[in-house]
């Protein structure tokens, strides 16, 4: 099973950050290839500066279902807005924080 580090404070994933019905993924961040819900998690944690996945490394499984424990590959993730096993629902505002996680254009995800 995949461990998650962070704030979590249910078995889904969330955390006290985001906590909403739609907050179930987690993020394996580039820095230390560890699985945070977010950023602000890794940077409690963590004493080390976020580092973005560059493009050429989308293929890599770093998206993790906090409902089914499915991973997607950042590819997948950015390209849909649900589980692609469970179909659970993913929060689409979490594009606005793609910049800090993945090398894309700008933080409204225009690729």
């Amino acid at each position: 099973m995949v461990k998650v580090f962070g704030r979590i404070v249910d078995n889904q994933t969330r955390c006290k950050h985001y906590h909403t019905d739609k907050d179930i993924v987690a993020i394996k961040f580039k820095c230390c290839n560890k699985y945070y819900p977010c950023y602000k998690c890794h940077e409690e944690l963590e004493h080390h500066p976020i580092a973005v996945w560059p493009k050429d490394e989308f293929n890599e499984k770093a998206i993790l279902c906090g409902v089914c424990r499915r991973e997607h590959t950042i590819n997948e993730y950015l390209s849909i807005n649900h589980c692609l096993s469970c179909e659970s629902s993913f929060n689409e505002r979490c594009a606005h924080h793609y910049y800090l996680y993945f090398e894309v254009k700008n933080n409204n995800y225009c690729n």
